[in-house]
């Protein structure tokens, strides 16, 4: 009787597993629309006041999307000014929706990535994960390794679709 032999773990396959990218910190909106004049424009000077008068320790240990979720009058400085208190305690944040900000966690979190790692590897990128991986990461992990992997599947080791095979 021979041993059982685990051909996926002792392939060269190199998996990609986006979710040990995945920042857990808890993702809060700030919403300009709760500081509009009935609804529709923002007044400066009440806006300045409500912004000095704010307990801004609300936001430690979270990321923020500054954004203001109806149509209405914002002038671009709005959005700025609240960064600055944002930025005043060390509290990370974009200026756009939830989206915005999650591609802006994972290009940050992908910029360690060392494409040469992959050199002439194959590799898998993980399919399934308990956190939501947007569509933007797969996009840029794929483009950072293209140029240098053997080939680029999309799966699990044991199931696969391929993507790219490098030219011979």
């Amino acid at each position: 009787m021979s041993d059982i032999i685990n051909r996926v773990a002792n392939s060269p396959i190199m998996t990609i597993d986006l979710e040990t990218f995945y920042r857990t910190e808890e993702r809060v909106i700030f919403d300009l629309k709760d500081y509009l004049f009935q609804g529709l424009v923002l007044k400066e000077m009440d806006f300045r006041l409500a912004l000095k008068q704010m307990n801004w320790e609300q936001y430690n240990g979270k990321v923020v999307s500054v954004q203001c979720s109806v149509d209405a009058i914002v002038p671009v400085w709005a959005f700025i000014l609240v960064g600055t208190y944002l930025s005043k305690i060390n509290v990370e944040y974009v200026l756009g929706d939830l989206d915005t900000l999650e591609q802006n966690l994972f290009e940050k979190a992908l910029s360690i990535v060392d494409p040469l790692v992959y050199k002439d590897r194959p590799v898998v990128i993980k399919g399934c994960s308990k956190f939501p991986i947007p569509l933007f990461a797969y996009g840029k992990i794929v483009s950072m390794i293209q140029g240098h992997a053997k080939s680029i599947m999309y799966g699990e080791p044991c199931s696969t679709v391929p993507l790219y095979k490098a030219p011979k």
